[in-house]
Parts: structure tokens; sequence; C-alpha cells
């Protein structure tokens, strides 16, 4: 990362410079411009809460949800603003009628959250989880896809996947997987957790039926904030997920996605309405400029660990399988438990540390705040703890 590229952006957010942060990938960073202009947003709310939630909500997130969907590159009408990812994979997941003799595909690198709703509606519905393990290192998307579509067979009803995932940081083929998933007439349910603000997006031509994504992480907005994508001939097969005023509504919308689900019960929209601040902060020249130079150093991160560890890459430096995330593997014998502590105690460096299917790895993230000094500090705590 060039020294004038952090010297201009770490002043713009509250991290703690007593912290080496390493993980925005958990929970994002908001920067100062959009926490402020989100103060300003609950300050109106408290001023007049009626006024506010019960005449103005409507007309306030309809431009935001516009706004959104022009950077997504998809329609206002097909999406709605909901708190979390995870709230919005089991909005779908729920909603989805499968029973005995039906199969749910996934992979083997689903976040924690989503396996586990999965499992639950498994055993609740009686139809059969299928968690497909692909080879590692990665190689090419289409050997990747042809070894994940041995998975597929003819009870297959829904593959179930991350876009960008959260133990292994690897960008899948996603356009790829719902091309060839509408063509064989499976559906589609896409965790983009990862993927809003870290690489383009263009929902329309992903063409998922349903693709759910987090704003507060690499988009930069404030917490609480994300959205659910429908296609619009899956949107009648949503069912509300908190039955509100929204249900059987007196003066319905463009379609039951936002009737049902934009007005869950008083909460607090302003996370929602700050979204367009956040697409103008990360969508400027010089951002879009050190985000490209984010990727480079995430590329620099992962080759100078595993020349450090002497591991084997999941994916080649420089190649279209990461972004601005990486999860660099470790050795076997690893104590993943007392270096997450010696990192984090020991050195105030904030990142993970991942023991996932019998590897284990630290997950880098790289933001437009984060300085070379950062990582050179990385490099020799983990020098340090293996006594290199």
């Amino acid at each position: 990362m060039p020294i004038e590229t952090w010297n201009h952006f770490r002043p713009q957010f509250l991290l703690n410079p007593e912290i080496t942060f390493l993980n925005h990938g958990s929970f994002g960073a908001t920067p100062k411009p959009v926490f402020e202009r989100y103060q300003q947003w609950q300050l109106e709310l408290e001023r007049e809460p009626v006024d506010f939630l019960g005449r103005r909500a409507d007309s306030l997130l309809q431009p935001a949800r516009e706004t959104l969907a022009s950077y997504l590159g998809t329609h206002a009408n097909h999406l709605v603003f909901i708190t979390n990812a995870t709230t919005g994979m089991n909005m779908v997941a729920r909603s989805i009628e499968l029973g005995p003799g039906d199969e749910v595909l996934t992979s083997t690198h689903e976040y924690g959250a989503i396996d586990r709703t999965w499992r639950f509606l498994a055993r609740e519905k009686g139809f059969k989880l299928v968690r497909q393990p692909t080879s590692l290192p990665f190689t090419t998307d289409e050997a990747w896809l042809d070894e994940f579509w041995q998975g597929v067979t003819a009870r297959t009803k829904v593959i179930s996947l991350s876009h960008i995932t959260s133990p292994t940081a690897v960008t899948f083929p996603i356009q790829k997987v719902c091309q060839r998933a509408r063509e064989a007439g499976i559906l589609t349910i896409i965790d983009g957790a990862h993927a809003p603000g870290q690489i383009p997006l263009n929902l329309s031509e992903i063409d998922a039926d349903f693709y759910t994504g987090n704003l507060h992480k690499w988009l930069c907005a404030p917490k609480g904030s994300a959205f659910l994508c429908s296609h619009p001939s899956q949107i009648d097969q949503l069912k509300p997920f908190v039955v509100s005023w929204g249900y059987e509504s007196a003066n319905p919308g463009p379609n039951t996605l936002i009737d049902y689900n934009q007005w869950a019960g008083t909460r607090d929209i302003s996370a929602f309405l700050t979204v367009p601040d956040a697409i103008q902060f990360c969508s400027s020249e010089a951002f879009i400029a050190a985000r490209n130079s984010c990727r480079e150093q995430a590329s620099q991160a992962l080759e100078t660990i595993a020349a450090i560890t002497g591991q084997t890459s999941l994916y080649p430096p420089r190649s279209t399988w990461f972004a601005q995330m990486v999860s660099a593997p470790l050795p076997p014998h690893t104590d993943t438990a007392a270096l997450a502590a010696f990192l984090w105690e020991n050195r105030r460096i904030e990142i993970p540390v991942i023991d996932w299917n019998g590897l284990k790895f630290v997950r880098v993230s790289v933001q437009v705040y984060n300085s070379p000094a950062d990582y050179d500090h990385l490099y020799q705590a983990i020098k340090d703890f293996f006594r290199l």
C-alpha cells in the first residue's frame, strides 16, 4: 500500500490507532463522513420519531434503495434493505418448499451460521444437505465448477453458495454457477456477505434467484445495513420473515418483497439511509485506486506469509480467486488458539486465526486505511510466534 494512500485514508476512519486492525472482513469499519451522516439521520429520527417512521420512512427508503440498486446493477423493486446477510439467507431458506427426497447442495467453505441454518432446516423438513468438497489448491473456474457439479443429482432443488467465502476468502465463479443451475432448473441462493464494495457486482448479469449481501463490511456503511435481492420470478416465493403491517397492506407497493419486509416493526432505519453516502465514499477515484492497491497488497501478504511458514497457498498469487482478503495457510501443527491469543494479547493485532476442515489459516483483510507497517508488524509477529 503506497504511503500516500494510507496517509490520506487512515485519518478518515475511527479505528483505535493503538490496534493493528487487519480484520475489516468481520464487521467492517465506517469512515468518519459516513458515520457523521448516520448520526444526523439518527438525530432526525429522535427529534420526531412518529413523523420520521410513521409518515416518511417509505419515501426516505425509496431513493436509498434506488441508489443501491443502481450500484448493484439491478432494479430497486427487486431488493429490500435488511440488517445482515445471515438474516437474508434465513429469509430465503425458510421460504423455499423442501421436504424428504429433496437435496440442497452447498460447499465445504460456507459460513458457519449458514451451515447451521441449513442443518436446522434439514432436520425440521427432512431434506438432505450435501456439502460438496473440491480440490485444493484452486486452479481454474472450469475445473472447480466441474468438481462442484459432481454433487448435483436429480434430487438437487437448491444450490446455496458464498460469493466470497468467510474461512478461505475465495471468490467462487458465481455467475457460471448460476448460469448452469438455471439451465438445470435448480434454484440458486447466493451469500454475498463479503462481496459488495470488495468486488464489482452486476446482479442482473449474475442472475441468481436470490442474492443477499452486507453493506457494513467492504462498502463501509454503518452496522446493520444489508440487502436481499430477488429475481422477479421468485419474489412470490418469499414468505414474510416477520409478519407485520406490510402483510395484507391496505396500500400495496410494487411487490410483496418490499411490502412484507421493508417494515418489520419499529427499528432504526438510519443505517439504510446512509448507504448512498457509503457508496459515494467508496466510488471516488481515490478510493477505487486505493482498493486496487489493496489487492496488490493482499497478494503480497499471501506470498510473504507463505514464505515464512513454508506452506502452499490455496490460490495462485495475483489471481481472480481473491480480492482484498486472503487466508494464508499455517503449518499443520499450529495451535490456532495460542496464535490468536499471542497476536491479540502480545502484539495488539486484530486478525482471525481459523481452523477449517483440518487446515489452519490466518485471514488477512487489506483495506485502504492499512499501512505497510501494519503488515510488517504481522509478519514479524508470525515469525516470533514460530521463533523463525
